[in-house]
């Protein structure tokens, strides 16, 4: 095991794609600022949700070597204003096809207006964006029809699960077998306790539909960390009720016997490119 801490200040250095059947990410940002993922097999690029500003989307792929004109599609978790602030501008400037289910299209279209293609999936019904085999499923937050996605390659699985409020059976069995996985690690029990945050906010925080806390997510990993799994990144970590550090050595306590590496994402800015 070993746990590298993102630096949150300078730029990322882009490694080059040198195999097309394994995955390449870079959490862009991740919190309740904003979201958002870049997912490429270098045949393909998409991002797993867009909920920064266009602008800033398009310089934290600029960060990572990345032109939005190379998009291929822009696919939805959910309608939360975090996730999609900048899905339906990239949409329509750069003419890049949304992917979503219709509860979450129904929720959002204030937000996302007219996309300039919009084509919808289910949970549990795998389809493809080139080569890469997405497979979502449901997940348990406040949101019309929240999902969790797995990606597939001939060489690799990348696994995403964030803002959920409880790990379900299902959850476990789709993220078994990834050699990349983006898990939330939301908050520190007490610290969210203790801290400023109005009561009604800390039961929803802590809820079924809400989000998991470092201990969730070290549980969590225990159950689906196998040989394979290469690099974990932790997203959606609180700046009020979390550290990285502190988000860090509870969920490594999962994975200290594997060879794996764990890392953090932030919101400020990308996390490096992945290689899985």
């Amino acid at each position: 095991m070993k746990i590298l801490q993102e630096i949150q200040e300078g730029s990322v250095t882009p490694e080059p794609y040198n195999n097309s059947q394994n995955i390449y990410f870079s959490v862009l940002a991740s919190g309740s600022s904003g979201n958002s993922i870049f997912v490429s097999d270098n045949k393909t690029k998409i991002l797993i949700d867009a909920g920064l500003s266009g602008i800033e989307i398009e310089k934290r792929l600029a960060l990572i070597g990345e032109d939005p004109k190379n998009i291929q599609a822009i696919i939805i978790t959910h309608e939360h204003i975090d996730h999609i602030k900048g899905a339906g501008v990239l949409s329509r400037r750069f003419k890049i096809p949304v992917y979503t289910n219709k509860k979450t299209l129904l929720a959002s279209e204030s937000c996302l207006k007219k996309p300039c293609e919009t084509n919808f999936f289910e949970s549990g019904t795998p389809f493809f964006i080139g080569e890469m085999r997405i497979n979502p499923f449901s997940i348990s937050h406040d949101a019309a029809d929240p999902c969790g996605f797995t990606i597939k390659t001939q060489n690799s699985k990348l696994g995403i699960a964030t803002d959920l409020g409880i790990a379900t059976s299902l959850v476990k069995t789709r993220l078994k077998n990834c050699t990349g996985l983006i898990l939330e690690a939301n908050h520190d029990p007490f610290l969210l306790a203790n801290g400023s945050y109005p009561w009604s906010l800390k039961q929803r925080i802590k809820g079924r539909t809400g989000h998991l806390s470092n201990e969730d997510a070290r549980d969590l990993l225990g159950e689906v960390a196998g040989k394979n799994l290469k690099n974990i990144v932790l997203g959606h970590l609180s700046k009020e009720n979390n550290c990285p550090i502190k988000a860090l050595s509870i969920v490594s306590q999962a994975i200290k016997d594997l060879n794996s590496e764990l890392t953090n994402a932030s919101e400020e800015k990308p996390t490096s490119i992945f290689n899985i």
